[in-house]
């Protein structure tokens, strides 16, 4: 502050607000469905791809949801045994997992999220 002068509360508050905004304009939540499971990756949180197992898989189904109030908002979410990662939008795939979190991918391609699943998952 002494090299820049006396700077307002006022333009502290607005670049935070500013560098908040850009942070969550550039997440991007990438979903890919591969021969050993689905894999994602919120940019730039993560630097790679996370892999979700078809083994690690019981049961999956498209949802709508309500993110402001089922989860607080939108991003990389943790509930009580439920992560959920979603960029924008209501809608997702439902992904129950055998002992372990559950996880709920948002999408604004549902349908093809769910017959990209349908032909490589086999139960």
């Amino acid at each position: 502050m002494l090299v820049l002068g006396p700077i307002s509360w006022i333009g502290l508050v607005g670049v935070g607000v500013g560098v908040v905004a850009a942070f969550l304009y550039s997440l991007r939540l990438e979903t890919e469905v591969r021969a050993d499971g689905i894999y994602l990756k919120m940019w730039p949180i993560h630097r790679s791809f996370r892999r979700i197992s078809w083994s690690e898989i019981d049961q999956y189904e498209p949802r709508t949801y309500r993110p402001l109030r089922e989860f607080g908002g939108w991003g990389i979410r943790l509930a009580r045994k439920k992560v959920v990662y979603n960029v924008s939008g209501n809608q997702g795939v439902w992904i129950q997992r055998a002992n372990e979190r559950s996880i709920l991918v948002g999408s604004q391609r549902v349908e093809e999220f769910v017959t990209a699943i349908d032909e490589v998952y086999e139960r």
